[in-house]
């Protein structure tokens, strides 16, 4: 707890002037609604001043949830209490602006991430060659319509393009333009961010959860970083960098949807907003792993939509949106095989043998235990970006690391081709009449492709937890899934050679008696390690375990996957319960409080309330004047202050409110004295009366309460402050960040990242 500065200056209304009594400070701004105000004859409030508009939040405070749950509701009631044909409309256009906002919300996300698809597949393949006859297709379409096991004579690498026969000629030229193309394009992708939308680089998923929570973030949802994460995105994964585009699809969907909001001028509160991004954010994961199902488990797990007052009604929206999201996918169909199931397992069998759990198991363990180590890793490096001259040089390090990046992947061939086709190959079985990808099927060249695949799972380890983290749009889904299933197969073909050594050992005596007939299914391996290596970086459960099943449509083995996933989360938590989301929240320090249930160890309140002599409090006795109380709050921009006179605690006023209502009077007559005492406002109408500004139901506990009471009521009610008193005095407060520092105080790089440290 931060102690008050011996130089700090006495103020007539408080004892001390180094701690704001709520969230965060930001700077004093002219607010809107000061008409919704209204001063009766007796120098009062209107009754529901306070209750019908409030002033504006500002960027980087938290809003009031039982505030804006109550408007809500009282928007709500005002829609049904109007009477004749506006009574019977109003709730029906109501209504249908929602679901129209909701349905085109849907569709955009769908279409932006189709389109996404291809661009991305094109830019990529652009890296490797082009097709003969068009510049503008990917090797996918250039090559359609082919037999299988025909050669694709359209689709040239750059060195037949350019009739290049000499080998080494051929390497230098493949090997340039990959490189040159790879910088070009995270080159660009960093400046465009760096230049028109800071708020466009990274995942993005910790914000939005943030956001979800009740942090006001308005720049993060707007058009240009839309626009630019949505091109950045494309440029980012094409340049080969070690990153996905899974996460930053939920941002793209948040910003489309907040968009739409702003377009069909759709009056909302904050709550109302939240519930459409928290549908547009399942939406988003819905079409980036083509899971609508998932996207709506993801909501409720990663999300925490739980805290809405009307879950139901949030997953339902979610529903509704991913479903409609997923049909557009499918029906623009970017990837050309009418399905929505990305990396499909072919060639699996029914049934799974008792022997592969020991494989699996280990598989698991070592996905807890990468993950943990990758989360370090990844911190380590943001932290270390933070305090060295490469947080001056974004767009250099982009440029500098994407060369290396790109230098190394072209020696490796695993590395060489995007993520998507690295993962889509290692989870398919060997069949011969689809060739077999760069030898993983060839028996006598076991042992090299399981060195080939554990190096190239290494290396995409270190890349990725440097990568993740730079001025890009970067997601870190895909690059996981890549580690996991590369070490999966490489487990996989273990086994297989394992198995086939030594067919008639009791452990494979469940095996078939042929030896033609297949055992062991590699690319199932991978699907297994990808699923651990993603839950101990996520620490997600029931939500991956969906997407991984519609991801691959491997339905008939969730149970291996659901037991991978378990595993690796005990395993992951026994070396840390966070995940790679909540390390970032942390890092930034978002007033984000983790769901997660606290136990105090038989601590009490006091050891998180901040004592009254500590507060920055409204005194009422002194009887400000208007411009002496209004001076008061250009001195102390606080969310809030608690109000006592003498020793009685009067109650808490918001400061929004106070500004905006003193903003109208203060320069008619600056000298009247101002009151928030009913009883001193009765004997004498001289004083300006604000005792209807004051939040009188504010809540009050006694610092003896257990700790885990205090927690547990900020995280179910989504508080803001809790005000300590006893015998009608005041103790003390507790605010959101205190809870959210006590909560995140034992990461060892808490705020590491923050704006305000």
């Amino acid at each position: 707890m931060q102690t008050p500065p011996e130089n700090a200056q006495h103020n007539p209304w408080s004892k001390s002037s180094t701690h704001n009594a709520s969230v965060d400070e930001y700077p004093t701004e002219d607010l809107e609604g000061a008409e919704a105000f209204e001063l009766l004859g007796d120098g009062s409030l209107h009754a529901s001043a306070h209750l019908s508009k409030r002033p504006a939040y500002g960027e980087g405070s938290s809003i009031d949830w039982l505030w804006e749950e109550g408007s809500e509701r009282l928007q709500q009631r005002n829609l049904h209490l109007q009477r004749g044909w506006r009574g019977m409309v109003a709730p029906i256009l109501n209504f249908a602006k929602i679901w129209t906002v909701l349905v085109l919300t849907g569709v955009g996300i769908g279409t932006i991430g189709a389109w996404l698809d291809v661009l991305v597949r094109w830019l990529g393949d652009l890296r490797e060659g082009r097709c003969t006859y068009g510049l503008f297709y990917n090797q996918v379409t250039c090559c359609s319509g082919l037999d299988a096991g025909e050669v694709c004579t359209e689709w040239q690498s750059w060195s037949q393009y350019f009739h290049v026969s000499f080998i080494l000629g051929q390497s230098l030229l493949q090997s340039s333009i990959y490189i040159a193309l790879a910088v070009a394009f995270a080159g660009s992708a960093a400046l465009f961010v760096r230049t028109y939308a800071p708020y466009a680089f990274h995942t993005g998923i910790p914000e939005i959860k943030a956001i979800l929570s009740g942090y006001v973030f308005d720049a993060f949802l707007s058009p240009w970083t839309l626009l630019i994460k949505a091109v950045g995105l494309a440029l980012a994964v094409a340049s080969g960098l070690s990153l996905g585009k899974e996460g930053p699809l939920v941002h793209v969907s948040c910003c489309a949807a907040y968009l739409l909001l702003r377009l069909f001028r759709f009056r909302h509160s904050e709550v109302q907003k939240r519930k459409f991004l928290a549908a547009a954010a399942s939406a988003g994961v819905s079409v980036a792993f083509g899971s609508p199902l998932g996207g709506v488990l993801f909501a409720l797990e990663e999300l925490d939509i739980t805290s809405f007052s009307n879950e139901s009604e949030v997953m339902w929206r979610g529903f509704v949106t991913s479903v409609i999201a997923a049909v557009t996918l499918q029906y623009i169909d970017p990837f050309g095989t009418s399905k929505l199931v990305l990396f499909q397992v072919t060639g699996v069998a029914d049934t799974w043998k008792a022997f592969e759990l020991v494989p699996w198991l280990i598989l698991a363990a070592l996905g807890g235990v990468l993950g943990s180590l990758l989360i370090r890793l990844n911190a380590a490096a943001a932290v270390f970006r933070r305090n060295s001259f490469i947080h001056e040089w974004p767009v250099l390090e982009v440029v500098a690391f994407s060369a290396i990046t790109a230098a190394i992947s072209y020696l490796v061939v695993f590395l060489r081709v995007q993520s998507s086709d690295l993962v889509s190959n290692l989870f398919l079985e060997c069949d011969p009449s689809k060739g077999d990808y760069h030898g993983l099927c060839n028996p006598t060249a076991a042992w090299e492709n399981m060195f080939l695949l554990v190096i190239t799972a290494g290396i995409k380890l270190l890349l990725t937890a440097w990568t993740f983290g730079m001025q890009i749009p970067a997601g870190i889904f895909l690059p996981t899934i890549a580690i996991g299933a590369c070490l999966g197969r490489a487990i996989g073909l273990f086994t297989e050679l394992l198995q086939r050594s030594y067919p008639t050992a009791w452990v494979f005596s469940a095996c078939p008696p042929d030896p033609t007939v297949r055992c062991v299914s590699p690319g199932f391996y991978a699907v297994i390690g990808a699923s651990a290596m993603l839950g101990g970086v996520t620490r997600m459960t029931v939500s991956l375990v969906v997407i991984v099943f519609e991801l691959t449509g491997a339905l008939s083995h969730v149970l291996p996957i659901m037991i991978s996933v378990m595993v690796s989360k005990w395993v992951g938590d026994g070396l840390g319960k966070e995940g790679i989301y909540t390390v970032w929240i942390a890092m930034r320090q978002y007033p984000w409080l983790p769901p997660d249930e606290f136990r105090d160890n038989g601590q009490t309140a006091e050891q998180v309330v901040k004592p009254v002599h500590n507060l920055v409090i409204i005194r009422d006795e002194e009887e400000p004047t208007m411009k002496e109380l209004t001076g008061f709050l250009d001195k102390h921009s606080f969310h809030g202050y608690p109000v006592v006179r003498g020793e009685r605690l009067l109650g808490y006023v918001n400061r929004d409110e106070l500004v905006a209502y003193l903003g109208s009077l203060v320069a008619e007559d600056g000298q009247r004295k101002c009151t928030f005492s009913k009883d001193v406002a009765a004997v004498d109408n001289t004083f300006l009366n604000l005792s209807s500004l004051l939040d009188e139901a504010v809540l009050q506990m006694r610092k003896e309460v257990p700790l885990q009471l205090v927690v547990n009521m900020f995280q179910k009610m989504n508080l803001r402050h809790v005000l300590f008193s006893q015998g009608g005095k005041l103790t003390g407060l507790v605010t959101k960040s205190d809870i959210v520092w006590l909560l995140t105080t034992h990461f060892p790089h808490t705020a590491a990242l923050s704006e305000r440290r």
